[in-house]
Parts: structure tokens; sequence; C-alpha cells
């Protein structure tokens, strides 16, 4: 809804109602009827209660469970790790792997590998560290996954976590793809067969299970957590998705699209960013700002208010035209259409939508937009083979190793588009359902047991589009007549690209108000976000502009609310409101 003058403050506590009132009858209405179920109070789960570590060398001969071998038990002494500069408690390393095989499709030996690192002083709560890309190593289990780098990650909090690479190596990226079980092991299987080992672990270590458990990551993580929520849904009772790559097949072929519209305006098709360098993209970023920017109150660099962004800005009106060559202020009508075709969407030759558009947002200029728009969907590590090998079915011939960029600028999205849904042979189960969660927006058992989920997402993330997962959000809440922030809350960043970065408030401790949410009742209303830029302690965003305090701080709303600017400094989270 548009705005003009004074009228917004006048007329917000109205409209407010007015909106609300047409949600809920919209959501009676695709129900059904007026059932109220959804509206009463929910379960509190009571709070974790602390242990100490009884247990820690004797694990590696002590301890026994189903297909596992542990390889190594080992005590980490205080200091021996570190984040942002503060010493991490002493602490129980363990290693090992589950279900070790030999594939009869490859020959290769493949296994489930983990870590867990346990605190001296536990907590009592168990945290899943859900880790990002193909996976293919155990990255350290230290919880450090939310907000591009805490000042305090999950391991110092004093949970017992754990990590995997998701039951590939390395060494067998992308080509563990071609094993149907590497395929479900990586899509969901792996987080159902750790997760009861990982809690008897912990028993035999503190000599109790886990009080509570949580499971959370970012982009790859951030999707095994949307999925354990649907497959998994009494085995935890927080869930922390940031940066979801929840329909992560559709996202790759979207990769590609844009790979080939890039390409129609590259002035290299070898170095893909030559069709929109940094230069263009700031100028890009600039109209976005000139007409977006003040929409929320602050003309702070910050973009809140997507909606009436949509209407604002327009790439054809706000970006001047070149009349003559490429000089770094104006786009030629070429770039435009590639770009707008990039931000509308991939879709195939019939107009058939392949996923989900982009919102305009001036994070845009960062330096990892570019990295996904014009080197992952290209590189022999990321999108061409994982598309062809990971959730092609059947997959595609091991030469495209050779030659990952003709893979990508010959993809083909009336033929090839499709095998993402197919079943082939011994790929008895399609890419769409072993990555994606089943039934994504009904979570009655993960709601009525009083778990609570929240989902992160940046609005300039390239790769895993924010309105793909608004629409997710926006479909959860029509379930649930209205009542889904009951249990689960969706916060937009703006600014901020693929999991951290970006001219953005890119830092904030996720995990504690997730656990005051289970634990406390206390529903995060909102989650105050920091820039931590150069010169503040601990800063981790080197792309934070200059004229921004570097400890710059915003409140991240729960979808639909945004952080509206009400008076004071305009630096502080304590002068914006989350409104409509």
């Amino acid at each position: 809804m548009t705005y003009y003058g004074n009228s917004r403050l006048t007329q917000r506590p109205v409209l407010r109602k007015l909106v609300v009132l047409a949600g809920v009858a919209a959501a009676l209405t695709a129900c059904g009827g007026g059932d109220d179920a959804f509206s009463q109070p929910l379960p509190r789960l009571s709070e974790a209660q602390p242990a100490p570590l009884a247990n820690c060398a004797s694990l590696a001969s002590g301890f026994t469970h189903a297909n596992t071998s542990v390889t190594a038990a080992n005590v980490i002494a205080s200091g021996t790790l570190t984040n942002a500069g503060q010493p991490v408690g002493e602490h129980c390393q363990v290693t090992g792997k589950m279900n070790q095989r030999v594939s009869a499709v490859d020959g290769q030996t493949y296994a489930i590998g983990f870590e867990m690192r346990m605190p001296k002083a536990w907590n009592g709560r168990f945290l899943y560290q859900g880790n990002g890309g193909i996976d293919g190593s155990v990255s350290q289990a230290n919880g450090g996954f939310v907000g591009g780098g805490p000042l305090q990650n999950a391991l110092q909090q004093g949970f017992a976590i754990i990590s995997s690479d998701a039951g590939h190596t390395g060494a067998q990226n992308p080509l563990f793809g071609l094993d149907p079980q590497a395929r479900l092991d990586y899509g969901y299987m792996a987080v159902g067969t750790l997760t009861p080992m990982a809690k008897a672990l912990i028993k035999a270590a503190y000599g109790k299970g886990p009080d509570r458990s949580y499971i959370g990551g970012s982009s790859n993580g951030g999707r095994h957590a949307m999925v354990a929520a649907a497959r998994y849904p009494s085995e935890y009772d927080g869930y922390l998705a940031t940066s979801p790559g929840f329909n992560l097949p559709k996202a790759a072929v979207a990769q590609l699209y844009g790979a080939q519209q890039f390409a129609k305006v590259a002035t290299d098709t070898a170095n893909l960013e030559t069709a929109l360098p940094q230069t263009e993209r700031k100028l890009i970023a600039n109209a976005i700002l000139a007409r977006c920017d003040a929409l929320d109150g602050s003309a702070d660099g910050l973009v809140q208010d997507v909606q009436a962004c949509r209407s604002a800005f327009d790439l054809q009106r706000d970006v001047p035209t070149c009349a003559g060559a490429r000089d770094g202020t104006c786009l030629t009508t070429a770039q435009k259409a590639a770009v707008g075709n990039v931000y509308a969407g991939a879709r195939n030759s019939k107009g058939d939508a392949l996923y989900s558009r982009f919102p305009y947002d001036p994070g845009v200029m960062h330096t990892g937009w570019a990295d996904w728009k014009f080197r992952n969907s290209v590189g022999a590590q990321r999108d061409p083979v994982a598309v062809a090998f990971i959730f092609s079915s059947p997959p595609e011939s091991t030469a495209v190793l050779q030659n990952t960029l003709g893979y990508a600028f010959n993809f083909n999205f009336d033929t090839d588009a499709p095998k993402i849904f197919a079943t082939s042979g011994i790929y008895s189960e399609s890419a769409m359902s072993f990555m994606t969660p089943p039934n994504p927006t009904q979570l009655d058992t993960l709601r009525n047991r009083g778990a609570k989920m929240m989902v992160i997402h940046g609005n300039s993330d390239p790769v895993f589009s924010v309105d793909d997962t608004t629409a997710w959000y926006e479909a959860l809440d029509t379930r649930y007549s209205g009542q889904a922030a009951g249990f689960t809350r969706f916060y937009r960043v703006p600014g901020m690209g693929h999991s951290r970065g970006g001219p953005a408030t890119d830092q904030f401790d996720a995990l504690t108000a997730l656990v005051n949410w289970v634990e406390k009742g206390e529903a995060p209303d909102r989650i105050v976000a920091s820039a931590r830029g150069a010169g503040n302690a601990g800063g981790v965003n080197a792309e934070v502009p200059a004229d921004w305090a570097a400890n710059r701080t915003r409140p991240l709303c729960p979808h639909p609310l945004i952080a509206r600017y009400k008076s004071g400094d305009k630096e502080l989270a304590a002068s914006f409101a989350c409104e409509r």
C-alpha cells in the first residue's frame, strides 16, 4: 500500500487492523471454516539442566552403537580453540563414522563421518550442526554457523555439538551422486542416522542424554534444518535455518539459467563478471536506494520495505540506458534484459517458472553476489556438477567434469530441468524428493509438542531467493489459520547476501533467541543484529559501508513486519520499531 505525506502515521493503526482482519478471513476461508484450534496455547518445554563431563578418553573403546566406529576421543584443553579472540573452554572431541559400506555402483567406500565436541561445562543441550555446499567434509563442530561468526559460538555457550560430512568425502565430490544411497544420505538420511547415535554418545559422556535438542545451519545446513523439521519433528525441540536452500535443486537449475543470461552480454564468456562488473552493479544498487531507501522512514543504506520497493523501483526506468558504449554510468538494453530475466526467475521456453523470482536489493553490489552469479554458476565445484551428478536422474556423463562451462551454457531448460523431478532405474527417489522437506507447510507434530522454528534469510541472497522462503512461510501461515508465528518465525535481513556479507547488519545470535523461545516462552519479537564492520571488535564484514557506524544495529523483524524508523540515533536498533 502506498502512503502520502503524513497520512502514514495517522492511518497505520486502522490499516494494520484491516490488513490483519483480511488476512485472518482469507486464512479461515482457505482452511474451510472458522476452526480456532490453531489459536490455542501451545506447550512450553522445560529448561535444560547442566551436567559435568564424566567420560571422554574412554569413549574411544567403551562406546558402542549400531554400525558406529569411534576413531578417537580426546580432551581438548581450554584455549586450544578461539573464537572472536576469546578462548573456547575445555571439551571432549570425538571422531568416528557410521554405516561404512562399499558401493555396488562405483566401488567406492562410503561412510557417514562425524565429529562431536562436548564441553566440560555442559548446558544440557545438543546441537546438530548442518554444514553447507555439497558437504563432503567434517567441519569443526563449534556451532558458529549463525550470523556470519557470532562473538560466542554454541560450543562456548555449552552445547554438545555434532558435525558430519553427510555420508561422503571431499574426494568423492561430486561423483558421490552416482551412488543412490550417498544421494539419500546427503539429502536427509545422514541426519536421521546420526541423531540417535549422538544422543547416546552424550549420555555415555555425561551420564544423561540431552534435555533439549536443536538443529541448525546455514545454506545447505539451513536446508538440513528445514528437512529435519518435516522428517524428524520429534527429535529436535528447536530448528534454526539460515539462508536455507530448501529448494536447492531448483535453485541450482536457476543458477545455470542465470549463467546463460549473463553469457549473452559478457565481453568474455570465460569471465562472466564482464557481463555486469561491480561498477555497473553499484549503479543498480544506487538506483534501488534512490527509490526505496527512505520507504521505511530512514535513508540509511538499507531497504527494509521489500514489498513497497517492488512498486517503487523499475530497472528500465530508473537505471540509465546506454546511448553508446558501456562506460559504467549506464546499462545497455541487452544488459537490462539479462538482469531483468535473472531477477524474474528461471523459466523454460514456454515461460513456465522453474524457480522463484528475486527482490531487487542494494546488496547486488557485494562481492559474494558476483561469486555466486558469475563463478559458482559455471564452476567445477558448484552448480553444474550438482545438477549433473547429484540432482539429475539419471546422472550425466562424467565428461561434464571436463567442461562445466559448456554444460552450463548448453543446459536445456525444457528437457534437462525436469530431470530433478525424475526417477530412473536405481535412482528411485528424485532430487526434489530427497533434497526438500516433505509437506513443508504441515508441521503439526513439531508444533503440537511445543517445538519452535526460526528461519532467517538475506534479501540479497543471489543463489537461494528470499522470495522463495517468503512464499513458504506465507503458505505455512495460511495452513495454520494465520497463527504460524506461534511456533515458526521468519526474518529477512536487508542487504545480506548468501549467509553473510553485503551492506548489512549480518551478525546476530539467533540460537540464544531460539533457546529462550523453546525453554522460557520468550517469543523472539525482534532479533538485534549488528554490522560489526572494520574497526569494530571482532569485525567480520568488510563490506559495511564507510558512512555506517562499524557497530550499527538493526532489529530483524518477524515477517510480515519490517523495521521502521521512529526517532533517535539512526545507527541504533532501539530507534526502530517492527511494524507493518
